[in-house]
């Protein structure tokens, strides 16, 4: 073995392993070459074969561990060598070599696409790193230059903005301690002036000022210093008026007392306030405590109690009123002290009495002043009292007691300076608003609340029974021109002839009347027992008619109409029956229906429009409120008694469409129609939701079943004719509340009374259809109709039953009326629409009735003709309403039994009142066998196209 190493030595070969150690690695993977290939192709080609020599290569040499493959063949070979074996042994590993050779070939060429493939991508990504590579070491160095360029400078910039702006308000001090610094020396020249007001003015604000930069070492020097120089003005002051004691000299006087006059009236004021209500917090505090003391007057008023809130205002309003009367008599004494002067100097030189006019009218000119002055420092003070506290949740008349006091304050303020108070009427308008809010929101769920426990009883009040009468209307009986608003009235009254301070100068306060103010006049509205009048009316009724003691008058017309004879009567008799058939009540003619709630509603509406007169400010959000309570009651009794929607499909027109765009506007406006809350509604929902109130619902105790009581006709009239009332109170308050309306929202007023107080009546029809559609048994008058025979070949004579039994029903309707007409009057317009309705429903009921016949003969239109005849006959004795609802409707459609095919084309496209199927059976029925197939399928095709555009 020795010595084939060395011969490949000599011979410059290396092994197998060194030569692969040698390779690089992509060199060890080299594709072969084209001679080697071909090679490889001239090869045996069998795959098992080749697979075969594969499988007998030694497994060493898959092995992954290196070793020396060309050692490990010669320690093969045997100790003794034979040269044919060893060519044997040669071709062998020969063939496996190019079988693996082959084999990695195969594998090669089957792998060369993905190869360029992926070499194609690395190439790519190498161009694209290198590109990324540029971009961000562009990148990098714009960051730099940004970084140079912008940011540092900016934030430079900010800082030195930042430092500059320092600087300034150090500035800003120093200019102020250098001005502070300066001002001893304009202290000691208005000394020397003699102008003390103005000193001590000078040096009060720059104690002020000192405090502000207290923080300053100088400044506490400065201070203290001040405080000496306010003490010398006081001892300079002092020495100035007691030289007038001595040696009287007018100029001192006017330039020191009424200065100094002024400066105690502000001190006065301050010091009054202060103490009033210091000794109502430390009454409801119960204890000694003198930490109340040392607080400011704002915060003092914040610990103010509810119930000592109106005794401290009203105590408050007394102090205040002594300091300006007290200022109103130094005026009174200077203007009569002016006229004794006036007079003395008359004689005396010209030249003295300008001089003495000058120094008056100086004086006047400061007392004229100072009322400005003082009114401004006494509203700022009451100003911080009233929104010291929140008045939201207090009681009504607690809070009508405040604004009477601030109205009365705000009046003493116009006689004394005549201010318009604007810092009051701001301040209670912010308080008003706020308190008003919560106070109708309040009143909504009470009014709910009575609506819903409401059992539609008659409140028994007289028959002169007006608004004015009660407590909340007291304010208008003062004035009944609408041109003048009521709360100006007695103001203009009393400055005509005399004020406030020349009432009360020698003794007395405004303010000491209010606790008692309340009117403690009863209320004279409601009847002793509901039928005061009674007696009065039968005498009254007993003057026409001796059989007075008959319930119903109606009988006496029947008996009438059984004489077959048309009674003559005279004028009175007539009256006498048109009032009792109209109004269908013996008693209470004239007296107002109306329940307890609709009282409670007016006393509401009393109480805003107080409110409202006291503050016009506010007028337009208390009108709007004013209307909610409307719009609540209207859909209430709509809720409960009118909506039906079987009846309002009949497509009568019950409803007009501005009844039913107002009922939408209130449901969409203030009705809460969500059962529960919805917690992941909005911010903005739950505000609007606030504002709103659930629909009521109808007491249990109200029974609208009932036949015997006509379905609830007493409860329907008493809650329907209860709205029509309040809609005419508000139409009486129209004027009023007109003139109090700010010009910009008048229009809001002028639509709630054209689109909703004025449709109060127009519920009527809704709410009384009901009663009339279930009063009358239509469906039994439908079947005896079904009944009848109608081809009958001979003119007959009498009527058939269905009418009797018609009329029987009206009768019964008409008994029925006069029961419920016992408990609760039922005013004309009323008894005319149910009765309308009642003649309506049976007027097409009859032509309904007609519109089921499948066969009718001439004779059998006579009967019918003879049937309507006389049911209009007897219901004509029944009832004063002329013309009666629906005759022509019914009589139309019978005579419509002798037109032509011509005609009855004609007729059916003018007449579109009637339903499809009665104009369907006119054709089939009246024209039957004389038209052939064609015409009829004519006229059904007219027909259709009226019925098209309905659909």
């Amino acid at each position: 073995m020795q010595k084939i190493k060395s011969l490949m030595t000599r011979q410059g070969l290396k092994s197998p392993q060194e030569s692969i150690h040698d390779l690089s690695p992509i060199e060890n993977f080299r594709i072969p070459t084209k001679e080697e290939l071909r090679e490889l192709r001239e090869q045996p080609t069998d795959p098992q074969a080749q697979q075969e020599l594969i499988n007998s290569i030694e497994e060493v040499y898959f092995s992954n561990d290196s070793f020396d493959i060309v050692k490990y063949e010669l320690e093969k070979l045997p100790p003794s060598l034979s040269l044919q074996e060893l060519e044997e042994y040669r071709d062998k590993l020969k063939q496996q070599q190019a079988a693996v050779s082959k084999k990695v070939a195969d594998l090669i060429l089957e792998k060369q696409p993905a190869y360029v493939k992926e070499l194609e991508r690395v190439t790519s990504l190498q161009t694209g790193l290198q590109l990324a590579a540029v971009i961000c070491t562009n990148g990098r160095r714009h960051l730099n230059s940004a970084k140079e360029g912008f940011t540092q400078a900016s934030l430079g910039l900010l800082a030195n903005q930042r430092k500059r702006q320092l600087l300034v308000g150090l500035l800003k001090s120093l200019r102020t301690i250098k001005t502070l610094q300066q001002t001893d020396v304009r202290l000691s020249e208005m000394l020397e002036e003699e102008d003390y007001p103005g000193a001590i003015q000078l040096c009060l604000e720059c104690q002020k000022a000192a405090s502000t930069f207290k923080h300053y070492s100088c400044i506490s020097e400065l201070n203290s210093k001040l405080q000496d120089t306010l003490e010398q003005i006081e001892e300079q002051l002092d020495v100035a008026l007691s030289k007038i004691c001595k040696n009287f000299d007018i100029n001192h006087y006017t330039k020191t007392a009424m200065d100094q006059l002024h400066m105690h009236f502000t001190q006065a004021i301050h010091n009054t306030v202060f103490q009033v209500v210091l000794g109502y917090v430390e009454l409801c505090a119960g204890n000694s405590d003198t930490k109340f003391q040392k607080l400011q007057y704002k915060d003092l008023c914040m610990h103010i109690t509810s119930d000592s809130y109106i005794p401290c205002l009203a105590d408050l309003c007394k102090a205040l009123w002594e300091v300006m009367l007290s200022y109103y008599r130094t005026m009174e004494w200077h203007e009569k002290y002016d006229r004794d002067e006036s007079v003395s100097s008359s004689d005396g030189s010209n030249m003295g009495a300008e001089e003495s006019n000058f120094d008056r009218g100086y004086v006047k000119k400061k007392l004229e002043h100072g009322l400005s002055r003082i009114w401004q420092d006494v509203q700022l003070k009451v100003k911080t009292y009233l929104l010291g506290t929140d008045m939201s949740n207090f009681k009504y008349d607690d809070f009508i007691f405040v604004l009477d006091i601030i109205s009365r304050l705000m009046q003493v303020g116009e006689e004394f300076c005549g201010s318009k108070s604007e810092v009051l009427q701001e301040s209670i308008r912010k308080q008003s608003v706020n308190y008003f809010k919560n106070y109708h929101r309040t009143r909504l769920e009470e009014l709910r609340m009575f609506l819903e426990n409401e059992t539609w009883e008659l409140c028994p009040v007289k028959a002169s029974f007006s608004i004015l009468q009660l407590h909340e209307f007291k304010f208008m009986a003062q004035s009944r021109s609408p041109s003048v608003s009521p709360s100006k009235q007695p103001s203009s009254e009393i400055e005509r002839t005399e004020t406030l301070f020349e009432q009360y100068c020698n003794g007395g306060n405004p303010f000491e009347i209010q606790a008692n103010n309340k009117d403690d006049e009863t209320e004279d509205v409601l009847a002793s027992n509901g039928y005061e009048s009674d007696e009065q009316e039968k005498s009254a009724y007993q003057e026409y008619d001796s059989d007075s003691d008959v319930p119903e008058e109606l009988k006496r017309d029947y008996v009438d109409e059984q004489t077959g004879d048309a009674p003559v009567k005279s004028v009175s008799r007539e009256t006498l029956r048109s009032r009792k058939r109209s109004d269908y009540c013996l008693s209470k003619v004239n007296a107002p229906i109306l329940t307890n709630t609709t009282l409670n509603v007016i006393r509401l509406v009393g109480k805003y429009m107080q409110m409202m007169n006291i503050l016009k400010p506010i007028a337009f959000d208390v009108i709007h409120f004013m209307s909610q309570l409307f719009d609540y009651y209207l859909y209430a009794i709509y809720t409960f008694f009118g909506r039906n929607d079987t009846f309002e499909s009949t497509g009568l027109g019950l409803s007009s469409s501005r009844l039913r765009t107002t009922l939408n506007r209130i449901q969409e406006s203030l009705i809460d129609l969500e059962v529960s809350s919805d917690a992941t509604g909005t911010l903005t929902a739950a505000e609007e939701r606030k504002e709103k109130v659930p629909s009521p619902h109808l007491s249990q105790h109200v029974d609208l079943t009932s036949g015997n009581s006509l379905y609830g006709l007493a409860e329907r009239v008493v809650a329907t004719e209860s709205l029509v009332f309040l809609a005419e109170q508000f139409e009486f308050l129209q004027p009023h509340l007109d003139t109090v309306m700010p010009a910009a929202k008048k229009p809001f007023l002028q639509q709630f009374y054209s689109q909703t107080v004025s449709t109060a009546s127009e519920l009527r029809k809704p709410i009384y259809w009901i009663v009339a559609a279930k009063a009358i048994d239509y469906e039994q008058m439908l079947l005896l109709m079904a009944s009848v025979k109608w081809d009958v070949k001979e003119i007959m004579s009498q009527h058939n039953i269905y009418v009797d039994s018609l009329l029987k029903e009206f009768e019964q309707f008409n008994k029925r009326l006069n029961e419920i007409s016992k408990k609760v009057r039922i005013p004309l317009p009323v008894s005319n629409i149910l009765w309308e309705h009642c003649i309506r429903l049976a007027n097409r009921t009859i032509v309904e009735g007609y519109a089921n016949v499948k066969k009718c003969s001439n004779e059998g239109r006579a009967l019918m003709q003879l049937d309507f005849q006389q049911f209009l006959m007897k219901l004509e004795k029944l009832t004063d309403i002329r013309p009666i609802p629906d005759k022509e409707f019914v009589e139309t459609y019978i005579k419509a039994y002798y037109l032509t095919e011509n005609d009855m084309e004609r007729w059916i496209k003018e007449h579109r009142e009637y339903s499809t199927k009665q104009l369907t059976n006119l054709v089939n029925v009246c024209l039957g066998s004389h038209i052939n197939k064609k015409a009829r399928q004519k006229l059904l095709s007219a027909i259709d196209d009226i019925d098209r555009p309905k659909r």
